[in-house]
Formats: structure tokens, sequence, C-alpha cells
């Protein structure tokens, strides 16, 4: 039974990828505000990205990473200070740098391992009022692409790139059926993403099914950043 690390997997689509593979492997959670208590197979931890937590009670051998953090704050570029993108990357990049470091060892002994993680299709198509979330989440894409070359072959480093998906860290967004709808139709695919879509892609990404894909950014994200309908 392989063994998963998954940071951020107690809301939104962590937890929904949680639902996904607790069945068939052994998981180990991080939570940070949404407190969960263990169950079969389902191991949860406190882990707060922005801190030097470290990691508890992981496997000597594991066999994929899954890093769920993330901010969405969408302001204009002159009201935004120094200080707010140093937030975000510590959030974005820096956090999952912490876990990746850490979880080296046990991927590489865990044997063809995948690390998944998540940008975003503003680093790809320019958005106004995305530049802080833009900029750290792309950092996260030359980071994949960095580690991809690094650890191979033994690690295989993926990301996938969604656009905008109901979960609860796009609430404000999202908070009515009206901006639900519109939102919708800014997509080629007329549709929202769901946490149970982006989870299947991180579950394809994280097991054996993706073996021959790495250093890949997956733009799962309903056709907008590729697609224009006229």
């Amino acid at each position: 039974m392989k063994n998963y690390v998954i940071i951020g997997g107690s809301s939104g689509i962590g937890e929904a990828l949680v639902s996904q593979l607790s069945d068939s492997s052994n998981l180990f959670v991080t939570y940070n505000e949404n407190k969960k208590e263990n169950r079969d197979k389902v191991n949860y931890q406190h882990f707060d990205v922005t801190k030097e937590d470290a990691l508890e009670n992981i496997p000597e051998e594991i066999h994929g990473l899954v890093y769920l953090p993330g901010t969405i704050s969408l302001r204009p570029f002159t009201r935004i200070k120094p200080a707010d993108f140093i937030k975000d990357y510590e959030v974005n990049l820096v956090g999952a740098v912490k876990a990746i470091q850490q979880l080296v060892p046990n991927l590489k002994k865990g044997g063809q391992s995948s690390i998944v993680l998540f940008s975003t299709v503003a680093v790809q198509t320019g958005m106004g009022f995305h530049s802080l979330v833009a900029s750290s989440k792309g950092a996260i894409e030359g980071l994949t692409k960095a580690l991809a070359a690094e650890l191979a072959p033994s690690i295989r480093v993926n990301c996938i790139a969604p656009s905008l998906t109901d979960t609860p860290l796009a609430s404000s967004l999202l908070s009515s059926d009206e901006k639900k709808a519109a939102s919708a139709q800014r997509h080629p695919l007329k549709t929202v993403g769901t946490p149970d879509q982006l989870a299947a892609t991180a579950k394809f990404l994280l097991t054996e099914d993706s073996s021959w894909i790495t250093g890949q950014i997956l733009h799962a994200d309903g056709g907008m950043g590729s697609i224009r309908m006229i």
C-alpha cells in the first residue's frame, strides 16, 4: 500500500483528494485551521506553512507528496505593499520548499515517487489584479521544472494550474449564484472547476498512471488558458 503526504488536505481540493485516495492508500495529511481527527488509514497533523513546523510521524518511505496551500488576494498593484508579496511567497512557495526539502529522502526511498504542486491559470494568462498570486505561483512553476530535472529519475515533479475552483478559498468570489454563473461564462467549458475534478487530476499525477510524465504544468482550467471562443 502506498504512503502519501498531503499538505493542506482538510478542505477544498485537498479534502476531495483524501476522499479519493483513502480506500487504497495510507495518508498523512496536514491541516492549519480546519482541524481533523485521525481515522483509518488517514493521519492528520497540524502544520503552519509560515513557521518552522516539521512534519511528524512520516514513514521512512513515502510515494507521493501534494502541496495544496495557496492564497487568493486580488487587488490593484499600486495598493499592494512589498510585505504582502513576501507573505504570499511564504505560503505559496516557501511552504512548499520546506515540505519538499524535509521529505526528499523519504520520497527517494519510496522509489519512483511523485510530487504534485499547484499554480494558477493567471501565471500563463495575464489578468488584472492578480499580481500577488501570479508572481508567487509563477515561482512554483519554475520550481516544478527545476526540481523535475534535479530529482529525476527517482522522483517525478509536476504542477496543476487550475482556473477558479469552487473551494472555501474562493468563496468570496463565488458567493452567489450570479457570481458563479458569471465566472462559468468566462470559461470555454462554461463551468467552474470543482474540488473533485482537480483532485482527480492530482491523483493521476500522483500515482503510477502518470509514470512517464514529469516537469509538466497541467492546465486544468476549463480551457481559459488556451482557448478563445468566437
